[in-house]
């Protein structure tokens, strides 16, 4: 029986896609699920899986080749023993066998929803190196969170592919085990059976070529200028850094960059170090500068006299450790009262969706965390539905493998309102900046002994200041100020919190 594979929904508004890397060939098993190939869009990667286990027969749509939602990309043989058709041999990354034993690849691991590539930090070990099942051989950085690569088996680390500061695709190849390095070169690209689309004109525009071509790129030495690309606006694609490679164009005068650094003294730039940014900091500069270019982003502020929550929590911290295991820190108390306040403003708790609201009927609380590689923020599920036990416990859980950089993309996803505690490095008063697509963040900030007037007499009392930073759009600042008024009267009676007053 013979299956069609086709290409997938590609996401809304997206009508086509290049088809970039085919996993398998003509005649090669594959199981059900079992990734054929991979397509790119303007934005994203889409991975194609088997529907059915079988073999592959005809690849239909090539490597290169610019296909619609729902296009025929290859056909498959239900069950085993298909005969591949003996012409159309689709290009295939084809490795030699190792001398002197079997070879093992090294694949990049699984790297967490959404996520389709990393950058390669840090190798612990070099070719020719000797290596244990599971023994850590490199970590790779994704947007948000380091992954470990561990040894698949035990033998001698042969070949590295993908050395430290490449660019690897999700299901690529890090590296080789055996007895000696046997990979044999990449086989020099196919001409595309069909004519190559004319290249697009400059547009003028920013344009994201295909993240496997800019892999290739970097791997090349190439820039974007020595590169014609024939995707949508002039979009480099993989098969385009190929073409490159194999007759390099005449080098283009390079182009000046957009916002040029200003000129430094020879005396200055001998004593200036370059390091180039993690990709977790670039991710937060795109994603904070992207929320200031979208929202309508407001602060305000008011104080909050931290008597009651010090009181209780010196009268109860022993007891409550004793009891559950875990100390009794303010951040509990926060979340406590911004749980309540966002019920009474649920604005602040909702987001904008193209022309809609969308209101969250639950509270799944982003608690910001700095790690040594940046800020990240955990978020705890449902956390209106939980005892201050176990939001210290989940508080303090997260924290900790925030900053040994073990939390999972999941962990970080999904929140729908957060706290920044800048207390804890001795802020005074700062203005937090939305995390998208949330309309509402709570700046926590240094406790600090102030003289206040209570009851016509002057008192020394530990104030904080908060801020609350918020959408503009969405929220409005009679309802702004209203939630950060709910928070204040929670804290400094937090008897309040009990009566759900």
């Amino acid at each position: 029986m013979t299956i069609e594979v086709r290409v997938p929904t590609l996401g809304e508004s997206v009508t086509e896609a290049t088809v970039a890397t085919w996993f398998k060939k003509p005649g090669d098993k594959v199981a059900v699920d079992e990734m054929l190939c991979e397509l790119e869009t303007d934005k994203v990667t889409v991975e194609v899986p088997s529907p059915a286990a079988g073999t592959l027969g005809e690849i239909v749509a090539g490597e290169g080749q610019t296909v619609g939602v729902d296009a025929l990309l290859a056909t498959l043989s239900e069950g085993a023993g298909a005969a591949a058709p003996a012409a159309a041999p689709a290009p295939a990354k084809a490795e030699a066998p190792a001398k002197g034993g079997a070879a093992v690849d090294v694949m990049v691991p699984t790297l967490g929803e959404s996520v389709t590539e990393a950058t390669v930090a840090t190798w612990f070990k070099k070719v020719g190196d000797t290596v244990a099942q599971d023994e850590m051989l490199c970590e790779l950085e994704t947007d948000k969170v380091s992954v470990e690569v561990p040894a698949p088996a035990a033998g001698v680390l042969s070949e590295i592919l993908a050395p430290e500061g490449t660019t690897v695709q999700a299901s690529g190849k890090l590296a080789v085990i055996g007895g000696a390095s046997g990979a044999a070169a990449p086989s020099s690209p196919e001409p595309a059976a069909a004519a190559a689309p004319a290249p697009a004109a400059s547009t003028g525009k920013d344009v994201e070529h295909a993240p496997s071509a800019q892999k290739l790129m970097a791997e090349k030495g190439l820039t974007p200028d020595q590169v014609q690309g024939t995707g949508r606006d002039g979009r480099i694609m993989k098969e385009d850094v190929m073409k490159a490679v194999v007759a390099p164009a005449p080098a283009a005068a390079p182009a000046p960059a957009a916002a040029p650094r200003a000129p430094v003294a020879a005396e200055d730039a001998a004593r200036e170090e370059r390091v180039k940014m993690t990709r977790l900091r670039q991710t937060i500069a795109k994603r904070l500068k992207d929320a200031q270019n979208t929202a309508a982003m407001l602060t305000t502020y008011n104080e909050v006299d931290m008597t009651g929550v010090m009181e209780l929590r010196n009268e109860y911290k022993d007891l409550f450790e004793k009891k559950h295991g875990v100390r009794l820190g303010f951040m509990s108390f926060f979340t406590k009262a911004c749980c309540h306040a966002l019920r009474e403003v649920p604005e602040v708790n909702a987001e904008i969706d193209g022309t809609d609201i969308v209101y969250k009927n639950f509270v799944h609380m982003g608690i910001a965390a700095g790690t040594p590689q940046g800020l990240v923020v955990p978020v705890i599920r449902d956390a209106d539905q939980k005892s201050f036990a176990e939001l210290e416990k989940e508080i303090a859980e997260k924290g900790r493998r925030a900053r040994d950089g073990k939390l999972s993309m999941a962990e970080m996803q999904g929140g729908t309102f957060t706290i920044s505690n800048g207390g804890v490095y001795g802020s005074l008063m700062s203005s937090p900046i939305l995390n998208p697509p949330q309309s509402g963040i709570l700046g926590m900030h240094k406790i600090q002994d102030r003289p206040m007037v209570v009851n016509g007499q002057i008192v020394i009392r530990p104030m904080m200041y908060l801020a609350l930073s918020y959408d503009h759009r969405i929220v409005d600042g009679k309802g702004a100020v209203t939630f950060l008024v709910r928070v204040k009267e929670a804290l400094e009676d937090p008897r309040r919190l009990l009566m759900d007053l």
